[in-house]
């Protein structure tokens, strides 16, 4: 039936079906992290764990991924509920870059993959950190915008602005345009009166979601992880095609044989990273078969780079932010892996 497609589409169809195989199983976890931390985390919890002090947010964005397994495939849908419940973007961004690293499984399987021994592990710890605090703080002190997209966002963190559930402005606008999103962004000055009734309304709406049982908040959050996983799949999919397109057209013997001297190979290593776009729990054993051609600096800038931005991951950010954000991040990201592995 296949036999007159050309053998290299077929390879291309076989990295594609295995990215996605691979993929998917994280991605379900993080769908399923984002609608937990919907349901059950309050934003009430969160101002009370994430300092006000920025750098120290920055701090503990990027520490907290200790504590959540998961793997640069799902890590978009959960840092996106995140900032919608209130964390500030620079500690979310912060988390988003070290969580599919600094993770106790990705760290185990990385002491395996390179013979039980912990200089590349901790070289690959101390690099995700150095970056999510360099970029963390550039993010914090110099970027003045909200970075998710306006449909994603709930909550403003300036003073002058409130969020306001859609529903509240039926009365207002009318079904079409309380439809349009859920939720609205209403400056103060504009409609003080109007502000202070949806403020009951949005104080009853709150009261009433703490009142709601385990096994509803349970099924609502089965019900957001689904939307979820339909909202990121599309791009998830769109970035293994072209991952898969890469891998097979672009050969990576033509790039090995390019990458010679210590800039080179640094920037050549973070290329296949981006292309060969594999999760954080298995790229340590590809990044090891790497040894007897690329220094230590070189494979330590893989697998840095590559959890951080691959090409579904990027699908993924732009599915979810803005594209001068989005930008902002990977010219920081890359300056600063760069840097880091030119130095160690």
């Amino acid at each position: 039936m296949f036999s007159h497609l050309p053998d290299s589409f077929l390879q291309m169809n076989t990295i594609f079906i295995s990215i996605l195989i691979e993929a998917l199983p994280f991605v379900l976890i993080g769908v399923f992290i984002a609608g937990f931390i919907q349901m059950f985390i309050s934003e009430k919890f969160i101002a009370r764990v994430i300092p006000k002090n920025k750098f120290l947010a920055v701090i503990v964005g990027s520490l907290i991924g200790v504590f959540f397994p998961s793997c640069e495939c799902g890590i978009v849908p959960i840092v996106r509920n995140l900032l919608a419940k209130g964390v500030p973007l620079h500690a979310g961004i912060a988390f988003m870059l070290t969580a599919p690293i600094i993770n106790p499984v990705v760290l185990f399987s990385t002491y395996v993959a390179f013979g039980s021994t912990w200089e590349v592990p901790l070289l690959r710890v101390a690099g995700s950190l150095v970056v999510a605090l360099v970029v963390g703080n550039i993010i914090a002190y110099f970027y003045k915008g909200t970075g998710l997209k306006d449909r994603f966002l709930k909550y403003e963190a300036a003073s002058e602005k409130v969020a306001v559930p859609a529903g509240n402005l039926a009365i207002a606008s009318g079904p079409a345009e309380s439809a349009r999103t859920n939720f609205q962004v209403l400056r103060i000055e504009e409609t003080p009166v109007r502000l202070e009734h949806n403020h009951a309304h949005q104080h009853d709406a709150e009261h009433t979601h703490t009142k709601m049982t385990f096994s509803q908040k349970v099924w609502h959050t089965v019900q957001h992880a689904v939307d979820e996983f339909f909202s990121v799949g599309k791009y998830l999919v769109f970035g293994a095609l072209i991952a898969a397109a890469m891998q097979t057209y672009i050969k990576t013997s033509t790039l090995v044989s390019i990458g010679h001297g210590p800039i080179l190979s640094i920037l050549l290593m973070m290329v296949l990273a981006f292309v060969l776009s594999l999760c954080s729990e298995a790229d340590a054993f590809i990044g090891a078969s790497f040894r007897s051609v690329f220094s230590t600096q070189s494979i330590v800038a893989f697998l840095v780079f590559g959890p951080m931005l691959d090409i579904k991951n990027l699908m993924m950010m732009l599915g979810a932010f803005k594209a001068k954000f989005v930008l902002l991040i990977v010219t920081s990201v890359t300056i600063v892996v760069f840097l880091y592995a030119l130095v160690i």
